[in-house]
């Protein structure tokens, strides 16, 4: 009997101790996801323009069609990844993070200049009256769930580098997971509530009980479409601005820091000559000067995506 107890009581401290690594690795992935706070903000940013144009009934599978592209993306490839990497060569990170910044610059250069561009209007139009919705649909799910690819390689890079050394193997790998899934879910949540808020402004105006309720819901509507091309901007100056500060970083970390410190330097003198917000001046000097860096470096891409990248993907596209 005695010894039956002393059993009983080393499984109770077991799992007290596998109880408190728990809690350990919920709180380490909630301190960690925090520092990619400026990451998940443009991953949040850039998606509800995937959605924009569509009808309403097709907004949320979409929204979950690129939730479940993302937790694939950070659960599947860049987990591992990040493992692997980090164990084995984390000198590849850097590098591997510019050229994910490249494509970042690139893609937001490239919708700029179609922004101005009318004929490119006309082509993408076409284009779309000649898809099918289902197609269309899967085209955009495609698109964003690739660009998610990258800001996701920025989200899952900056957690792991938050995280404390000593952490075990098994540890590391349940505090990124657990991230991962934090993060994905507080997206896309985000989003599908951003796009289907004028749905719930329907509902207030046609049901409200109360004068200020319809009111508020007629509000809401006709505010909607605003948010949302507002919301394509913002995602497109993400993107570029994500992609600069990438690409700084990066060249940064590789020993070439001119540039960086810089921006850095000029950030933190200009918030300093603004006493009464000086934190919200540097971020936005620091954030402008890096989308600037961010979209000549996208519009230098463009030529080469054009004559160089295309023609040798479409070679490989014949031959599969």
């Amino acid at each position: 009997m005695s010894g039956l107890l002393a059993l009983l009581d080393d499984v109770a401290a077991i799992a007290k101790v596998a109880s408190a690594s728990v809690d350990d690795i919920a709180g380490q992935a909630i301190k960690a996801s925090s520092k990619a706070a400026g990451a998940v903000i443009d991953d949040a940013a850039v998606t509800p323009k995937y959605v924009h144009g569509f009808s309403a009934d097709r907004e949320l599978p979409i929204v979950w069609g690129i939730t479940k592209g993302s937790l694939f993306n950070k659960l599947v490839i860049l987990l591992p990844a990040a493992l692997v990497l980090s164990t084995f060569a984390p000198w590849a990170i850097s590098p591997l993070l510019m050229l994910g910044g490249a494509y970042l610059c690139f893609e937001g250069a490239e919708k700029v200049l179609h922004t101005l561009n009318t004929a490119d209007h006309y082509e993408e139009d076409l284009l779309a009256s000649k898809l099918s919705d289902a197609h269309l649909e899967e085209k955009k799910v495609k698109g964003a769930i690739k660009t998610d690819f990258i800001l996701s390689a920025e989200i899952m890079t900056i957690t792991l580098s938050a995280l404390p050394e000593g952490l075990a193997l098994w540890q590391t790998t349940l505090v990124l997971a657990l991230a991962a899934v934090i993060i994905t879910v507080a997206v896309y949540g985000t989003v599908a509530l951003i796009v289907k808020a004028d749905d719930v402004g329907l509902a207030m105006a046609g049901n409200g009980r109360l004068a200020a309720t319809r009111k508020l819901g007629e509000g809401i509507v006709r505010g909607m479409p605003y948010l949302m091309k507002l919301l394509v901007i913002v995602g497109t100056a993400a993107m570029i601005w994500v992609g600069g500060s990438i690409i700084l970083h990066g060249a940064a970390e590789l020993g070439y820091s001119g540039p960086y410190d810089f921006i850095h330097d000029f950030a933190h003198d200009a918030g300093l000559a603004v006493p009464a917000a000086p934190g919200a001046i540097e971020w936005l000097t620091s954030a402008g000067l890096s989308g600037v860096i961010g979209l000549i470096i996208g519009f230098l891409l463009i030529p080469f995506e054009k004559f160089l990248f295309a023609p040798i993907a479409g070679l490989f596209a014949k031959k599969t």
